[in-house]
């Protein structure tokens, strides 16, 4: 890892986070209270190159595409695709050198601003065309939000799929989630196979686990049903409600276990990833131990994991083409009691 910094929006009396141009890498966020302390709110690793070597994507920029691709191809336009795997047979947020692992450019940075940038070659992980990716984070420190916004162009017909992997504890430290309470705006999610790949189904949430349409406590539903023992609890995609989808309600609200603390996620992907930190344990915190299980729950804004091999799915634009950029976002209000 070279040419990697950290950079700090905000002031140290109120909202601030801290951003690495490391796999455009959200480190850490300090959240006032309501007392005026202040609350870390997402999980983090002691040094930068602590998150260069731990497993899993804490906080990162995930792509070319996030989530699961099935079988490490696709088919585009008649053109078979093969990427590379990493995750047995499938490849799993861009593949084993994903935009995660990269140095991304700085392209403008302000006390509230942060825009960072990578070029992608064509052919990097097997997939087709160029592709320059952005993300932006912005700071509003009197609303207490965050905006990110992600856009990438290519030049040639490509699978694009950016969104942010923190993984959230609103209470500020390392002990499992399972007391927040989580509520999403869908009435549907994707069923996975064993192997996490959606069946393609879209199935409704009613009287299973995975109906989180009113507030719910994480552990309340955790590990329940032949689904989540697949992936060992939540980490399956809801489809967003169409309100939800556009950004005009949250499409997902997270409560800590002390109700000190809440968050509200808005964002114009269709859909949302929901991940209860389910190998978290296998990774080292700020203090240098390891992770309780379940210790944060991450909620990613996306579209629809394997969509390029589902043809009914494309049409959320998960293909970027020339002419046809990419450009979504994801705005988090943090709300203190």
């Amino acid at each position: 890892m070279t040419a990697a910094d950290v950079f700090t929006l905000g002031s140290p009396d109120g909202l601030q986070i801290q951003v690495s141009n490391y796999g455009a890498r959200w480190l850490s966020c300090q959240v006032p209270l309501a007392d005026g302390s202040l609350r870390e709110a997402i999980l983090g690793h002691a040094t930068l190159d602590d998150h260069a070597r731990e497993p899993g994507f804490f906080g990162a920029v995930v792509g070319r595409f996030a989530n699961r691709m099935g079988g490490s191809r696709f088919t585009l336009d008649g053109h078979t695709h093969t990427v590379q795997p990493n995750e047995g047979a499938n490849q799993l947020h861009g593949g084993p050198d994903g935009f995660d692992r990269r140095v991304w450019q700085v392209r403008a940075l302000g006390p509230l601003h942060l825009r960072l940038a990578l070029h992608s070659p064509a052919g990097d992980q097997g997939y087709p065309g160029a592709v320059d990716a952005e993300v932006t984070y912005r700071l509003d420190p009197a609303r207490h939000q965050l905006h990110l916004h992600f856009t990438a162009h290519s030049d040639a017909p490509c699978p694009v799929n950016l969104t942010s992997h923190p993984y959230f504890n609103l209470d500020g430290g390392t002990a499992p989630v399972l007391g927040h309470r989580l509520q999403v705006a869908a009435a549907h999610y994707l069923p996975v196979r064993p192997d996490m790949i959606p069946t393609g189904e879209l199935a409704a949430v009613g009287g299973t686990p995975f109906d989180l349409r009113a507030p719910r406590p994480v552990g309340e539903g955790l590990g329940q049903g032949e689904q989540q023992r697949h992936g060992q609890g939540y980490d399956h995609c809801f489809a967003l409600d169409a309100e939800a989808a556009t950004g005009d309600v949250p499409a997902a609200t997270l409560t800590a276990s002390d109700g000190r603390l809440a968050l509200r996620l808005f964002t114009n992907y269709p859909g949302l990833q929901v991940c209860s930190g389910n190998f978290v344990h296998q990774s080292r915190g700020r203090d240098g131990l390891p992770f309780a299980r379940h210790a944060g729950i991450a909620l990613e804004p996306q579209f629809f994991p394997d969509a390029p091999n589902h043809p009914q799915w494309q049409h959320q634009g998960c293909i970027v083409r020339p002419g046809q950029p990419l450009s979504r976002w994801m705005r988090l209000d943090f709300l203190p009691d």
